[in-house]
């Protein structure tokens, strides 16, 4: 039976941060991957010849530059490509948006809606910048757990106080103010013009249930802040080669120190022994010892699938239990034979960034309680990527490959199933974008739908969540994955947690594997557990 001093279940890109900590530490490690290519949510597939997709999520969102930095991404074969511009917000009554990334260029271009809103969007951003920053510092915080009550040192509450107080008053007061608001009413503080307000409240939906106007939602925005953020806009950018680059990189850095990586290797079950994990055996019946086993799955699937639950407090279980995580999206990618033209367009150049389909705060709204109340939204939020705008590699010349996240697709429908209602769902979300652009859908060569069942099924994404459980207020912090269990660890010593599920969340930053390799090269070094 092969030993390993760490096990690391699932090689997404916050299961490959944690392998590649632990082997830079001097571990032996390895990481086993259910499916034939690594990444998990953040792959790229050649789905049809010649058109490389990023197959679920399509952006950065800003990942973690001390990780690059760390591990020598660049070397590896990471490239990010900012976006320019940010946004390009098409509109069926008037004039499209675009938001640029200079500063300057954008306050102008929003200009052209609303003079009013063009000279307070630097200040905007500016106080975004600065609370997205401190909530940055924030995660970073050791968070008290009861697996560890004695290694809590109270002067990380005084750092952050020290840092809160950094603030200013104006500042700290306006933190503790917007985090629990809805980003609907943040922005209607702010901005008159309605396709401005609902650009920048689509953020606040990613990962989420819930609509602009829900309380709450404005922390959500700022969650997608808190990289290298531009304006009031989330932090991402393109990885050339696609999203799959980025794992890639990952996979080098830890292949260079040690880890071993093995692909169409399925776990089934985590052994423990004297309460303790002590091994994981594969779905083919190979056992393979490990001092540690961490996990990068979501937390339904390690602790209702992986663990013997006579191993578990049943307390523990029922928390994780009710933790909520039931998706609303799905994920279409299309191979084209050009690009779309949305009226008054006025250059290729403007869809280098994000499109929005979103108009209104409204619109918002009513897609996310179509979700709400089991249906999938006919009239969803979209937002659009064309990578092959600034990556020509990732298609044939002269053709181009398009990423649509689809907001507002609940996981269980209450009137259908989702075999039945796949392609529907396909075909209105192609209806959609041909409705802003007229003869797009004869520019469609290939098209591949996931749907929240997909998205379990094809990445064991239990409820197809990507973030593996909402971004709410009541599951942050603290709260993540379940109240007392903050810091990776788990009731099963030697069993430890690394995924979207843990603190800080979802999105691609790398954080929760990062934060998690701390523990447990932490607990390795001090031989504990």
């Amino acid at each position: 039976m092969s030993n390993y001093d760490a096990i690391v279940i699932g090689a997404g890109h916050n299961g490959l941060v944690t392998a590649a900590y632990l082997a830079k530490a001097g571990r032996k490690v390895l990481v086993l991957e259910r499916r034939a290519v690594i990444g998990g949510i953040a792959a790229t597939e050649e789905i049809f010849p010649g058109f490389k997709y990023s197959t679920c999520a399509h952006l950065a969102s800003g990942f973690a530059g001390e990780v690059s930095a760390d591990l020598d991404l660049k070397k590896h074969g990471l490239e990010l490509l900012p976006l320019d511009p940010l946004l390009f917000a098409p509109n069926l009554s008037g004039e499209p948006l675009t938001i640029s990334r200079d500063p300057r260029k954008a306050a102008d271009d929003i200009g052209r809606h609303s003079k009013n809103d063009g000279s307070k969007y630097a200040a905007f951003c500016a106080r975004l910048k600065t609370i997205a920053g401190f909530l940055r510092t924030l995660y970073g915080l050791t968070l008290p757990d009861k697996a560890s009550p004695g290694e809590f040192n109270p002067l990380e509450f005084l750092k952050i106080g020290l840092k809160f107080h950094g603030l200013g008053d104006k500042e700290g007061y306006e933190f503790l103010r917007i985090l629990p608001m809805s980003m609907a009413d943040l922005l209607h503080e702010w901005f008159d013009n309605d396709l401005l307000k609902a650009s920048l409240a689509a953020s606040s939906m990613l990962g989420s249930f819930v609509g602009p106007r829900q309380q709450g939602t404005a922390f959500n925005s700022l969650h997608h802040q808190i990289g290298a953020s531009n304006g009031a806009l989330r932090s991402a950018g393109l990885v050339r080669g696609g999203i799959g680059q980025l794992a890639a990189a990952l996979a080098h850095a830890a292949q260079q120190h040690g880890a071993v990586i093995r692909t169409n290797a399925e776990v089934g079950k985590v052994l423990t022994k004297q309460s303790a994990a002590s091994a994981v055996v594969m779905a083919n019946g190979e056992e393979i010892a490990a001092t540690t086993v961490v996990s990068s799955a979501d937390v339904k699937r390690t602790f209702l699938d992986l663990v013997e639950p006579t191993y578990l407090d049943p307390h523990f279980l029922l928390q994780v239990q009710n933790i909520r995580g039931r998706g609303t999206v799905a994920k279409i990618n299309l191979a084209l034979d050009g690009l779309p033209k949305f009226p008054r367009q006025e250059s290729q150049a403007q869809l280098g960034g994000i499109i929005h389909i979103g108009p209104t705060i409204d619109y918002l709204e009513r897609a996310a309680d179509d979700a709400k109340y089991g249906r999938y939204s006919k009239n969803p939020f979209l937002e659009i990527t064309i990578p092959s705008i600034s990556d020509p590699t990732l298609a044939p010349a002269g053709k181009h490959v398009m990423s649509v996240w689809m907001q507002s697709a609940p996981y269980s429908l209450r009137e259908s199933n989702w075999h039945d209602q796949r392609e529907a769902l396909g075909d209105a979300v192609v209806h959609l974008i041909d409705e802003y652009a007229p003869g797009f859908k004869n520019s469609i060569l290939h098209r591949q739908v996931l749907t929240p069942l997909d998205l379990e099924q094809t990445y064991g994404l239990t409820g197809g969540h990507p973030y593996h459980a909402e971004m709410a207020l009541d599951q942050i912090f603290f709260m993540r994955p379940v109240p007392g269990w903050a810091r990776y660890r788990t009731p099963i010593d030697n069993l430890y947690l690394c995924g979207a599920g843990t603190h800080p969340g979802g999105g691609i930053t790398g954080l929760p594997g990062y934060y998690a390799a701390k523990e447990v090269l932490k607990d390795l070094k001090r031989g504990k557990r």
